[in-house]
């Protein structure tokens, strides 16, 4: 077969736009992930030594191998941060730009308020409303395919956790309304 220099180009109508400004540079995100894991393997490594990272009569204490698997994170984390801080970039590499920043927010926004809806609508009920709010919201779906997509949804998650596995999910109020 014979290779040829054609290349096939499809614009995304969605995608953001080249000339975005940048909100933050990589080297400023890898130091700040580094300093995060260290923060957790402090922490972690602080409550395995509370709880013993010793050898006693019987063996090991229930916090010696996490403890030293903290050790590890937490150089780990700072050989990042070192060469993180070492390096001179020649030209500064964008993390995200604010037009990405915006479709990220556009998916963690309604993410993160699904999880705050299922401890007090339930599962299923903050199921539904993610399912059908991302649908019309961010993919411009019509509303009556929004619905019945997230009620199809919501009742197949039921009927599979709820009736055939017996699946303990948190319930709000519309469960208990059906006695559930």
């Amino acid at each position: 077969m014979p290779q040829t220099d054609l290349e096939i180009v499809v614009d995304d109508p969605t995608a953001p736009e080249d000339d975005s400004p940048s909100v933050v540079s990589s080297g400023t995100i890898e130091k700040f992930v580094c300093l995060l894991l260290l923060a957790l393997a402090a922490t972690l490594g602080y409550d395995n030594w509370r709880t013993g990272a010793s050898w006693d009569a019987t063996g090991p204490e229930p916090g010696y191998f996490p403890f030293y698997l903290s050790v590890i994170l937490g150089g780990a984390s700072l050989y990042g941060l070192i060469v993180a801080l070492i390096a001179h970039r020649a030209a500064v590499e964008t993390f995200v730009t604010r037009a990405q920043g915006r479709r990220v927010m556009a998916v963690f926004g309604p993410t993160l308020l699904f999880c705050l809806a299922t401890q007090f609508l339930g599962l299923y009920v903050a199921s539904f409303l993610l399912i059908a709010g991302f649908m019309r919201l961010v993919g411009k779906i019509a509303l009556w395919k929004s619905l019945l997509t997230a009620v199809v949804f919501t009742a197949i998650m039921f009927v599979t956790f709820d009736v055939a596995f017996d699946v303990i999910m948190p319930k709000g109020p519309l469960e208990a309304a059906f006695g559930h």
